[in-house]
């Protein structure tokens, strides 16, 4: 019964609904009758009903996404629609003015292309060039290469070029390689770059040419959307400002910062900004704004006072500034830097430490604008003023020093900075100390390190370390006395340290005068009258200085404190040897050998007495050496030099022989005893010897070396090879090896390529330097050549073969000036070690020569 009077309900609408309560029963009756006999007609009505219904909600939908795509996607004549309505309003003249159009039809477009593409006639120059490009030839280009081929396709191929290009490869990675090895030396023509001076020329590029276009867009959007979201924020609006600065936009740049300076009239630096970003009266305008907005703004004040042009104005502002702020030190100074006249200076000073009494720079700067007594007075002040200031008291021992001449007050000043827990740190009054070096107050600065090094360290700690550290940063800074006064104050707490009173001779000998030398060195022998090193730098600095008697009386001193010394007998003998003293040698030498027996004192008889040509002494002597010291080689290889001196062949090999097997594990023995035999023309027991060597020093590329020499000098270069294939296996880290097979088991082309890999196995090794250098030497690249001699040089002055190398280079490619510095270098390093070098240096005929002579003939004994 519900649903029967529900249904006409909802199927006549809202119109015809009719609550139930209200209908009278006979409606209702009627209803039911109706709804009975008539179902299928109710149906169908609601069924058309329903259509309908559907139908206009459909019709509206579409209606309404026609017009949404209408209005997103409009029509060409909708779009133009006012311009049309405006062409009613052009005149005749505008349209007879009015330029043709272009024509960009395909047609036309091909007809101008194969117009392009037409071909003329060619002259015969051009035609004759195009054929001598090609040619053949067997030119040398500079770089020894052949100068160019040509490809079966007409192209040219230039071998010089190539030859070149491969060669700036190899040089670069092998400079990197040494560069990586930690050796990049700024010596010579070394290339180095220096950090500061690049980033000064990059900072010369034009800031349009450092971001492209796609960045600046980028940052202003995002810049804008900050400052649009953030009005206040001022870095906001001067980054802006930059971007805009940096697009080379400065027109857009000033109204940016000129809208942050109106949301922000408070921000200093926007306000700054704005004054650069301006020019001339701009910008003195922008700056009186800046300071009515900001009136106790210092740095505002003081780049008003920069824009100003003649001193009066300057002082005219920085004086209106000091108005407003009184209390400014920075004003103050700025104030004081503009006036010229010293009175004046002194007057306002005097009344900025009267309103800023903290001021430490304020009363040091009126302290050296008044008097004596006047800075004495102030300096006083200062102190009461500023109890904490060490500033203060350094200025008063400076005054001090310069009505004195000496300084006493330093004491007194660490005691009163102790009591007011102010003392500096160790290092600062380092600092202080060299900052008064190099201000001339010598004095001072020897008094603050003598009062202050100690402080703040214990017995407990490593003081001897710490001060020669400290000693040793002054030295490498050029604060020479504030080192030589460190030195002075370890040397009082570790009277008796060898190793401080080299340091500080060290410091005397290169830096000092040779007076001063001279009293370091008595000190150092009072205290420490057993170390035989320091009483043989003083004879022999005394020696070089020309005074012979000095020297023999400091030996004299030296055997006294140092009886059978064996170094203090060696150094007699030379002295007495140089300068042809040839009994009284002898005579020294008898008494060390009774004296002081040992092996040195042994060897150095026998090379003395063939240094004198006596043979037959020196070989008695050697077998009585043998006696005592058997297992001393080279006693072993004297004797067998002096018999090949002797020319008794036989001889010598029994000596070697018997000395190898009685010192198996000396090298040089087995290299003497392969040599002779080889010599002899005996390259099989050559051979053997170094097979026997090699087993006794398995990894020696000493003796490697020797046996692919050995292979070599015979003929045998493919068992040279193998050798040295099987040698850099068990030691891919020996120089030498390298350099043997560089420069003679490879082909010349392979020289370079092959350095670069040695140099990445070796990484360190002055030999191979050397070799890469005499490979650039070859190619006549004589810079690149000097480079890497000069590396080898840094790396180890001590190998002398490096110095001959370079010289002989030099001898050929330098000048005067260059070789005669090399000399001195080599003189001043005495290098004792190389394979050549020791070969010459050690002959007897050659042992009173110089450093200098030994370099030269050295030198003229090397083939390139």
């Amino acid at each position: 019964m519900t649903a029967a009077i529900k249904t006409p309900t909802t199927r006549l609408g809202c119109s015809r609904a009719v609550s139930t309560t209200r209908m009278t029963r006979r409606q209702i009756e009627y209803g039911r009758a109706w709804t009975t006999k008539w179902p299928s007609a109710d149906r169908s009505r609601d069924k058309q009903i329903t259509n309908q219904s559907r139908l206009t909600n459909r019709e509206a939908r579409e209606q309404a996404e026609r017009e949404e795509y209408e209005r997103k996607n409009p029509k060409i004549q909708h779009q133009f629609a006012d311009l049309k309505r405006a062409l009613g309003s052009v005149t005749d003249d505008e349209w007879a003015n009015l330029p043709e159009a272009k024509d960009f039809t395909g047609k036309n477009k091909r007809a101008r292309t194969a117009a392009h593409q037409r071909f003329y006639a060619v002259p015969d120059s051009v035609l004759a060039a195009a054929r001598d490009s090609t040619e053949m030839t067997t030119t040398v280009g500079d770089d020894g290469a052949g100068a160019s081929s040509s490809n079966g396709d007409g192209t040219v191929t230039n071998f010089a070029k190539i030859g070149a290009a491969r060669d700036k490869v190899l040089q670069s990675r092998l400079d990197q390689a040494s560069q990586a090895s930690g050796l990049a030396s700024s010596v010579g023509t070394a290339s180095t770059v220096d950090p500061k001076g690049y980033l000064t020329s990059l900072n010369k590029l034009e800031s349009a040419e450092q971001v492209s276009v796609g960045d600046v867009e980028f940052a202003r959007k995002l810049l804008k959307s900050a400052t649009e979201s953030n009005p206040t924020n001022a870095p906001g609006w001067i980054a802006a400002s930059r971007v805009e600065e940096l697009a080379g936009k400065f027109g857009a740049a000033r109204n940016l910062v000129a809208r942050g300076c109106k949301q922000c009239p408070k921000s200093e630096d926007l306000w700054l900004e704005n004054i650069r970003l301006n020019e001339g009266r701009n910008a003195k305008i922008i700056a009186a704004e800046a300071i009515k907005a900001n009136m106790l703004s210092v740095r505002l004040w003081v780049e008003a006072m920069k824009l100003e042009s003649d001193p009066m104005s300057k002082k005219r502002v920085i004086r209106r500034a000091l108005d407003h702020i009184p209390e400014s030190e920075a004003l103050w100074k700025e104030a004081v830097n503009l006036e010229e006249d010293p009175d004046n200076a002194r007057l306002l000073l005097a009344k900025a430490t009267e309103l800023i009494p903290a001021s430490t720079d304020l009363w040091l700067a009126l302290a050296r604008l008044e008097t004596v007594n006047g800075a004495r007075a102030v300096l006083n002040k200062a102190r009461k003023a500023i109890p904490t200031s060490h500033e203060i008291w350094i200025a008063a021992a400076r005054l001090q020093e310069q009505t004195d001449g000496t300084v006493t007050i330093m004491k007194n000043a660490v005691a009163k900075l102790a009591q007011v827990s102010a003392m500096p740190k160790r290092e600062e009054w380092i600092a202080e100390a060299e900052k008064c070096e190099e201000e001339g107050a010598v004095a001072t600065c020897k008094d603050i390190i003598e009062q202050t090094l100690g402080w703040g360290l214990d017995e407990d700690d490593d003081r001897k370390e710490t001060w020669m550290e400290d000693a040793r940063a002054s030295t490498n800074r050029d604060r020479f006395a504030t080192a030589r006064a460190i030195y002075a104050y370890a040397l009082r707490v570790f009277v008796t340290s060898k190793t401080l009173w080299l340091a500080a001779v060290d410091l005397e000998r290169n830096h000092g005068t040779k007076e001063a030398l001279y009293q370091v060195l008595e000190k150092a022998v009072e205290a420490c009258p057993h170390s035989e090193v320091l009483w043989m730098m003083l004879a022999k600095e005394r020696l070089l200085a020309g005074q012979l008697h000095e020297a023999r009386l400091v030996l004299g001193r030296a055997f006294q404190q140092n009886q059978n010394n064996e170094d203090i007998w060696l150094a007699a003998v030379k002295l007495e040897a140089d300068h042809d003293e040839v009994e009284q040698a002898q005579k020294l030498l008898c008494t060390a050998r009774q004296n002081a027996p040992t092996d040195r004192v042994w060897m150095r008889s026998v090379a003395y007495e063939r240094q004198l040509g006596n043979n037959d002494a020196a070989l008695e002597q050697v077998l009585e050496a043998l006696q005592l010291f058997p297992a001393a080689p080279k006693l072993w290889m004297m004797k067998g030099q002096i018999y090949e001196d002797l020319g008794k062949v036989p001889q010598a090999r029994e000596a070697y022989g018997t000395g190898v097997k009685a010192v198996p594990t000396s090298v040089p023995l087995w290299l003497l005893y392969s040599r002779l035999e080889e010599r002899t023309g005996n390259v099989v027991k050559a051979r053997s010897v170094l097979d026997r060597a090699r087993q006794a020093a398995p990894k020696s590329p000493e003796l490697w070396c020797e046996l692919i020499r050995v292979e070599r000098r015979a003929g045998n270069l493919a068992q040279a090879k193998n050798l040295m294939a099987t040698a850099l296996r068990q030691m891919p880290k020996s120089g030498l090896l390298w350099s043997e097979r560089i420069w003679h088991l490879e082909p010349r082309t392979q020289r370079k390529p092959l350095s670069l890999e040695a140099i990445k196995q070796v990484e360190n090794d002055a030999g191979l330097f050397v070799a890469v250098a005499r490979i650039f030497w070859g190619e006549r690249k004589l810079e690149r050549a000097q480079s890497w001699f000069e590396k080898a040089l840094v790396l180890d002055a001590d190998v002398g073969d490096s110095w001959a190398w370079y010289y002989r280079f030099l001898m050929q490619h330098g000048t005067d000036e260059k070789r005669v510095d090399v000399v001195a270098k080599c003189v001043s390093n005495d290098p004792r070690h190389g394979e050549r070098w020791q070969a010459v240096a050690k002959d007897p005929r050659n042992a009173r020569k110089s450093v200098e002579d030994v370099l030269k003939l050295v030198a003229a004994s090397l083939q390139n």
